[in-house]
């Protein structure tokens, strides 16, 4: 019984991350930050509802797979992140307007793109 409980207390936790995740991909300005949300709170509230399930059937095997889903979601999606921020980036996005800090503006050159507007029109021809 207790079990049950603190697993449905995990799951509701992981599932309202996973929702702060979607709304921040949907609210957040530009690419880099609607990435940085949906690589943080997606990551933790899809780790919180594997243990959640993992608590819930209380078996070995499943918490052996419990496991080994949570370390490849840690270390694959921080690095997926950084790679698809770096390709946007160089593909020419455009960064939020209140954004103070450019540490790659001399150092990669974008390509595509207006200089002007950064941000790229998917039905211009490439």
């Amino acid at each position: 019984m207790m079990n049950e409980v603190f697993a449905a207390i995990l799951m509701v936790i992981g599932s309202l991350f996973c929702l702060v995740s979607a709304v921040g991909m949907l609210r957040l300005p530009d690419t880099l930050m609607r990435m940085h949300a949906a690589t943080k709170a997606g990551t933790l509230g899809t780790g919180l509802i594997v243990v959640a399930a993992a608590i819930f059937t209380n078996e070995l095997g499943t918490t052996l797979k419990a496991i080994a889903v949570i370390v490849f979601l840690l270390l694959t999606a921080p690095v997926a992140a950084h790679l698809i921020g770096r390709a946007a980036y160089h593909r020419g996005i455009h960064l939020f307007d209140k954004t103070w800090i450019d540490e790659l503006g001399g150092t990669m050159e974008t390509t595509g793109g207006d200089p002007d507007n950064r941000q790229s029109d998917p039905k211009k021809p490439r």
